[in-house]
């Protein structure tokens, strides 16, 4: 398991996390959402031993993540940041194939390659794999890079109790509806496979459908945690979106949804407002029949 302990996060006089407690379980899904600057982000990098908390502790498997060698880490969990820098001309299967060739794995070349690939056919990159990184678009890097953190998981060097884990920042940014399907499906695999699995999400409907836990975070703090139906409520979220926002439930699935802001009708009684001058706008959701 992989968890925060009461973590608060300071930096040049500000308090970017206030106590935060999560907990990413083997076998499940956390997605965190929240407004921008809730501190999501600083929470994963603190998760994924990137960034030492001011007090409190992160744990993986009870023991706090500062004790780790980086090579166990490496072999331990996999992270995707929101973004990535990489300027070297690396084709997409070298880069896909840096997540098992760092300290901490000895897998051969033939090894390496046939992981790598397994990995790019998983988010539909195959095709690319001679294809120089630096050339390809926003999305096609985005699945890169997770393809490189399944790939990374993808090494039988977990011994028995240890938990394997994969963070993800917004690994849907960028990508069409498709390949968040495709990306999402990939996701859940892993979680599948018994990986703790902790994602940053802004889109409230496809962090719905995949979570199994959900923590909305605000201000830096926890305002709440639990399954999907149970965070995604109207009086939390417009409080922590400041704008008014009404979850709904598909039918058959049951799953809840939020649509995005709506533009406004005059027909409907609501004047437009210049941008500058507009309060935030309300989210409106279309209601199911008997809803």
């Amino acid at each position: 398991m992989l968890e925060a302990r009461d973590v608060t996060v300071l930096a040049n006089g500000n308090t970017l996390l206030r106590q935060a407690t999560v907990a990413a379980r083997p076998g499940r899904i956390l997605v965190m959402i929240g407004p921008n600057g809730a501190g999501k982000s600083t929470l994963l990098r603190v998760l994924s031993g990137e960034l030492l908390p001011s007090r409190g502790q992160a744990l993986l498997d009870g023991r706090d993540l500062a004790t780790y060698p980086s090579a166990e880490l490496a072999r331990r969990r996999a992270v995707v940041p929101q973004s990535s820098v990489l300027a070297f001309p690396f084709t997409v299967l070298e880069v896909v194939m840096l997540g098992v060739t760092v300290p901490g794995f000895a897998a051969s070349t033939s090894t390496a390659t046939e992981a790598a690939m397994q990995a790019l056919d998983s988010v539909a990159l195959s095709a690319l794999e001679n294809r120089l990184y630096v050339h390809l678009s926003g999305g096609e890097r985005q699945r890169v890079h997770i393809a490189r953190a399944l790939c990374q998981l993808s090494q039988p060097t977990f011994r028995a109790g240890e938990s394997r884990c994969l963070l993800l920042d917004e690994p849907t940014s960028n990508l069409d509806l498709a390949h968040q399907s495709l990306v999402l499906d990939a996701v859940r695999r892993q979680a599948e496979r018994g990986c703790a699995v902790l994602a940053v999400m802004h889109d409230l409907n496809l962090a719905a459908a995949l979570a199994d836990d959900m923590v909305l975070l605000v201000r830096g703090q926890v305002a709440a945690a639990g399954p999907a139906h149970e965070v995604l409520q109207d009086d939390l979220l417009s409080a922590a979106y400041g704008c008014e926002v009404f979850a709904n439930r598909t039918p058959g699935r049951d799953c809840p949804f939020v649509l995005p802001p709506a533009v406004f009708l005059p027909q409907r009684g609501i004047a437009a407002r210049p941008a500058a001058a507009s309060p935030p706008l309300p989210l409106h959701v279309h209601r199911t029949p008997g809803g």
